[in-house]
């Protein structure tokens, strides 16, 4: 007969039910179990929403310049491209009221939710004749970060983002009862112009171009050629990335793409981690544009600066030349580039203990990306697939990429427009890769491959960027931006003014991955308010603080669109660099936040001392 064992002593069992309760812990508040509990909770409230919660209404103005045109036509321009007026209301006959849009009941829309009107106003003892854009907006409260919340808090449990956009997607569709997602929602959203021509830009021309360059071998050979010739590390590696970043001063997704793809082969060979690398790419894309603005922004956010009886905000010129008198006032722009340049010099003060892990890591490893990490960049881009008897030649990069950028500048400055066209200048570079591929020998088998793999290796990060941009317009129908600056007062002391308009901005960009989308909800809201602030508190300068609370709603959406897993450039900073995306997103955080901090302590010290 076997002997019972000795009773285990109090404190092995107190251990022991220590380990149980944590392991029950840990299987109760698991991540992927975590993240159901969100989804499903974050579904039931968005049904209730949408059914039982009354949203509040608003009314945006957008002022229009409208002229008659040669032939007598009265019309208006939107980035440089002349529209007819249509019919037009006056403005004490105007459909959309405030008292109407209170009476509806939820999930109800108004007949009309866009009107153009026009009124008489005097602006310094001179009548003039108004023409402004009526939207009709609403938001649900707090309700209407919901969506955008639900996204965020999904791809930080789960690091994938597929998922997470989708569940934001699905969340704010039921909020607007939208039931139908398919007809209601991924169809009108994904059949417009600027989403076609994000496919075409982004799954076909820079998946080909990516693809072919694997094949020939070219990205490599440019590689090999920098460092033979100027890159001796990763600090140079570094310097070329912000260089080119400084150089490509258009911005956004343009800057991004070719920055990214241009200097990718260097910086993986000089064992610069694709989360140095993607912050770079990221950190000198829009906030370069915000300081070197001849670009399309100053057209397109004057027309949303007017204020009614404020003489240097009256006209287009007027507004644009306020545009560029701001410019020196946007610190953020300043700081964030500044910043990046100190991490290309291996000087950088803020970088977080997540940030220099990651370099460690590559500089000692050589493993450009964390071990648990799901680089954007699939891994047909990776490497060169040149076929056998085939000889890379440095040329079949550098010509492909001096007519990319001829073609976006020419397109840039000598058409209507006034921006370049980026769809033309990858098509004639992917053109003239393949002609010279063929024309060098390559079989139009292998070329064909080269393509598919270009194609295959983008459309992961492609399709995420179309579930972005889906969830960025779900996100401002459900009024998240507008219920953000409703809680501004005119009561607010002058000196918390910047800081307040800052922190509101790069939350509603975060929550909607945009900054133009930020600029369309936060200047037609932010600017009368600034000037009722300036005005009732009797402040000295208004224009300069004007011109502050102006520089800090254009850079706080700059610091929200780069620091959003749901932005379109952090998308494809993350996808033109190989990087993991929310690698790419928690290790620029800290130094995007420095910058921003440093930017709201100028802007506070500017408006106490100056205004």
């Amino acid at each position: 007969m076997a002997k019972p064992k000795p009773d285990a002593p109090h404190g092995d069992i107190d251990e022991t039910m220590t380990q149980t309760k944590a392991t029950a812990l840990w299987r109760l508040f698991h991540p992927s179990k975590a993240a159901m509990m969100v989804t499903s909770a974050a579904l039931v409230a968005a049904v209730m929403v949408g059914l039982y919660v009354k949203p509040t209404w608003s009314l945006q103005r957008t002022a229009l310049d409208v002229y008659a045109n040669d032939a007598g036509e009265l019309v208006y321009t939107v980035q440089k491209k002349e529209t007819k007026l249509g019919e037009v209301t006056l403005a004490s006959e105007a459909q959309l009221r405030l008292e109407k849009l209170a009476a509806l009941e939820p999930g109800k829309l108004p007949e009309v939710s866009e009107e153009i009107v026009v009124s008489k106003r005097t602006v310094d003892g001179q009548p003039v004749t108004v023409y402004e854009r009526i939207t009709a907006a609403r938001h649900w409260g707090l309700w209407s970060l919901l969506p955008a919340a639900v996204a965020i808090a999904l791809c930080l449990l789960t690091k994938e983002p597929l998922t997470a956009l989708f569940g934001g997607i699905v969340v704010g569709a039921l909020m607007l009862q939208k039931y139908d997602l398919t007809g209601d929602v991924f169809v009108p959203s994904l059949a417009t112009e600027s989403s076609a021509g994000v496919l075409i830009l982004y799954l076909w021309l820079l998946g080909g171009l990516m693809g072919v360059w694997s094949r020939t071998g070219a990205a490599q050979a440019f590689a090999e050629l920098m460092t033979k010739h100027f890159v001796r590390g990763p600090r140079t590696a570094k310097l070329v990335a912000w260089s080119l970043g400084v150089i490509f001063f258009q911005g956004g997704t343009v800057s991004t793409v070719l920055v990214g793809t241009t200097v990718k082969p260097i910086a993986d060979q000089e064992k610069v981690s694709h989360e140095e690398l993607s912050y770079i790419v990221d950190s000198t894309a829009s906030p370069i544009a915000s300081v070197i603005a001849f670009n399309a922004w100053p057209g397109y956010v004057q027309a949303l600066i007017y204020v009614p009886g404020v003489a240097f905000l009256a006209t287009e010129s007027d507004r644009m030349a306020f545009f560029f008198k701001s410019i020196p006032l946007s610190f953020y722009g300043i700081f964030a580039v500044i910043g990046t340049l100190l991490l290309a010099c291996d000087k950088a003060p803020f970088l977080g203990s997540r940030f220099r892990a990651a370099i460690r890591r590559a500089r000692e490893t050589g493993e450009l990306d964390a071990p648990d990490a799901a680089p954007l960049s699939a891994k047909e881009l990776q490497a060169s697939h040149v076929p056998s008897g085939y000889t890379p030649r440095v040329v079949e990069f550098f010509l492909p990429l001096a007519l990319l950028i001829g073609v976006a500048v020419g397109t840039f400055m000598f058409t209507e427009s006034g921006s370049p066209n980026v769809r033309w200048a990858f098509g004639a570079a992917l053109l003239l890769s393949a002609l010279m591929a063929l024309w060098r020998g390559m079989k139009l088998v292998d070329l064909i491959e080269g393509l598919g793999e270009g194609l295959k290796g983008v459309v992961v990060a492609s399709v995420i960027l179309m579930l972005a941009i889906t969830l960025g317009s779900i996100s401002k129908q459900t009024g998240g931006g507008l219920f953000l600056v409703d809680q501004l007062g005119d009561s607010l002391p002058y000196w918390a003014m910047p800081v307040t308009l800052l922190v509101l901005t790069m939350v509603i960009s975060v929550s909607t991955g945009t900054s133009w989308g930020t600029y369309a909800v936060a200047f037609p809201l932010g600017m009368p308010l600034a000037w009722a602030v300036a005005q009732s508190q009797g402040l000295d300068n208004p224009m300069l603080f004007m011109m502050v609370c102006f520089a800090t709603i254009l850079n706080g959406s700059v610091y929200g669109d780069q620091c959003s897993p749901i932005s379109d450039t952090t998308v494809l900073s993350a996808m033109t660099t190989g990087s993991d995306l929310m690698d790419h997103v928690k290790t620029q955080l800290v130094p995007a936040t420095a910058a921003a901090t440093l930017a709201g302590i100028a802007w506070t010290l500017t408006v106490v001392v100056f205004a």
